[in-house]
């Protein structure tokens, strides 16, 4: 099969599957033009249930087994655990527990998430991955109930980033520990703020009165990376990792991103006076970020790009638009928050990296509107500008600059009437470059709290679930202010729910079925890779979706295929691929059983690569 559109196929020419709630509840197969067809003169109805010409694979079905499970003609190997030396000097991983700071910042970091590959060549390449979180339980054998100094350190070095360079021998890529450029970078390594909040009081703090160097990053989620090379790590709940022994009197704007003056559970401010809210107060506003690192440059200083904004970021989808401004299109992973869209001040330059570098400096941040049309699963859109002194981001409604409007950009969301979403996680753009789609994961509060009313793209109360939402920009300019949307697919069990959104839309069956999709990204090709983060229980609501898993979408067809299952307790998270698109990367991330390694083994995050037996192309 062809693993590129071609013109009769082109998917900006192609049907949009509408899913109008009449077809819900019918529980009918067929799509129609829907929101985008006006858009789309030359699209023809395809049928949910036709043979997708992109989705050449037997699906597996949902399992509940410790492993990970691909279809027929497919392998897995592992390519790298929680632990693993990624130096030559480097202690190996030690189940116990016992191992020291010194060694965890030697070794690939915990919980693996977002990911990138940097080609170098055919045979070689450069991998950066996020390292979300710990578990405590497993990186000590004390489990977090005795920490020291040391024991922080230690967390704080499994966090961050990892930067390793891969080598392909024998048709399979391994990580090569004596990489130039393999890297760590954790929640102490010193980075650079950028951007409007550079400098600003509510980023100064004793150890940096300058409020432009910040030391760490932390809570990386998902990713994105840029045309001229560097990879963006999103700072996610950052919030968890404060706290204070003593009463500290916090305003909203704290308590907007769930910072409390409470112990945490990663006890850092115990031992860290940083993460100590009584002694460092405007430490939180250095988190919540973009950071841009060059994988190239292993002395090079990650930057906070503060243009962006401060949220919980999940990713950055980027694309560069016609015009050539740069577009960052990002996601706020929290109940009832919003989709963010960044917009470069200057233009890209191709071949000119060292002034694209630059572009992610100055920009407007804007965010999202979804206008909703009484019963209907379409409509569109508007994106609402963020710049101070404009739709109310005045001193009269808590803004003093611009710097507050990035630093609080929640609150800024807010105070322009973003709409509310369900929880708004990973975002692609297909490689038409004209659709864009993101993950709804879930909403347990949508139609309960305040603000949170069902309707639209988040057309569920109490959503546990989650739904794929996805937007065409006017006249395929991802610089315009308005949009038409609809829905790719809303994620139910229709063998648990009859008749209604709860058993999810018409490309959701009894064999294809899951809940809480999560990480998504494009191949070349056009194939929609899902994976999923939610209820792995297999009871109740959940019967029968089994693990959390990987599904593969046509976005032409809307036909949907599991393609992989993760073993117990894990989220299926990060994904990408080498060059020529035949191996992919998909991250295992918080395993409770006993994977990789099986019989009493302590489980460890770990990426794990795909191949296809004959060599081909992943999906093809």
């Amino acid at each position: 099969m062809t693993d590129l559109l071609d013109k009769e196929t082109d998917f900006s020419n192609m049907i949009d599957a509408r899913l109008s709630r009449r077809s819900f509840l019918m529980g009918t197969a067929a799509v129609g033009a829907g929101a985008f067809l006006a858009l789309n003169p030359v699209a023809k109805a395809i049928a949910a249930n036709i043979d997708s010409k992109l989705l050449n694979f037997m699906q597996v079905p949902a399992s509940t087994s410790d492993t990970v499970i691909v279809p027929k003609g497919y392998s897995i190997s592992n390519l790298m655990s929680w632990g693993d030396p990624i130096f030559t000097n480097a202690p190996a991983f030690n189940a116990n527990g016992k191992q020291d700071s010194t060694a965890q910042a030697m070794q690939f970091g915990d919980n693996t998430d977002g990911m990138s590959v940097f080609p170098l060549s055919k045979d070689h390449a450069i991998l950066a991955v996020n390292n979300e979180y710990t578990n405590y339980e497993y990186l000590f054998d004390h489990q977090g109930k005795a920490m020291t100094a040391d024991d922080v350190k230690k967390a704080q070095a499994a966090l961050g980033v990892t930067v390793v360079e891969l080598v392909r021998k024998d048709g399979k890529w391994i990580m090569d520990p004596k990489g130039k450029v393999n890297r760590r970078i954790t929640a102490n390594t010193e980075m650079h703020v950028t951007g409007p909040a550079a400098g600003h009081d509510l980023l100064k703090t004793k150890a940096d009165p300058t409020g432009k160097k910040v030391l760490g990053t932390i809570n990386n989620c998902s990713n994105g990376h840029t045309p001229w090379g560097t990879y963006l790590t999103c700072e996610e709940n950052f919030n968890g990792f404060f706290g204070a022994e003593e009463e500290v009197a916090l305003d909203d704007n704290y308590k907007r991103y769930g910072v409390e003056a409470t112990q945490s559970k990663y006890q850092w401010h115990n031992f860290d006076e940083r993460f100590d809210l009584a002694k460092n107060p405007n430490e939180p506003n250095r988190f919540g970020w973009i950071v841009e690192i060059d994988p190239k440059d292993p002395t090079s200083t990650p930057l906070k790009r503060t243009a962006l904004g401060r949220f919980k970021h999940e990713n950055a989808a980027f694309v560069i638009n016609d015009d050539g401004h740069a577009v960052v299109y990002l996601g706020d992973d929290e109940r009832g928050e919003h989709i963010y869209k960044f917009v470069s001040k200057h233009k890209y330059q191709a071949g000119n990296d060292s002034t694209n570098r630059q572009l992610l400096e100055e920009g407007t941040l804007y965010v999202a509107k979804f206008n909703m049309h009484a019963d209907k699963l379409e409509g569109d859109g508007e994106w609402i500008e963020l710049t101070y002194g404009k739709n109310g981001l005045t001193k009269e409604n808590g803004f003093n600059s611009q710097a507050e409007v990035m630093i609080f950009a929640r609150k800024a969301a807010t105070q322009v009437s973003a709409t509310t979403m369900d929880r708004p996680e990973w975002i692609a753009v297909h490689p038409d470059n004209k659709h864009v789609f993101c993950t709804l994961t879930n909403n347990k509060n949508r139609g309960v709290k305040e603000g949170q009313d069902v309707g639209g793209p988040n057309p569920r109360a109490e959503n546990h679930y989650g739904q794929i939402v996805r937007w065409m920009p006017t006249n395929g300019n991802h610089a315009d202010n308005t949009f038409k949307w609809d829905l790719y697919l809303i994620a139910g069990n229709p063998t648990v729910h009859k008749g209604d959104l709860y058993a999810g839309s018409a490309n959701i069956n009894e064999d294809n079925m899951f809940n809480s999709p999560d990480g998504i990204g494009f191949d070349k090709a056009g194939r929609l890779w899902i994976q999923t983060d939610g209820n792995y229980s297999n009871e109740g609501d959940f019967a029968g979706q089994g693990n959390n898993q990987m599904l593969c979408g046509d976005p032409m067809t809307g036909e949907v295929r599991r393609f992989l299952t993760g073993p117990i307790g894990s989220e299926v998270t990060g994904l990408t691929f080498s060059e020529d698109q035949k191996t992919m990367f998909v991250g295992i991330q918080h395993p409770s059983g006993h994977f990789p390694a099986g019989g009493d083994n302590k489980p460890r995050s770990t990426i794990v690569a795909i191949t296809k037996d004959d060599g081909g192309v992943v999906g093809s």
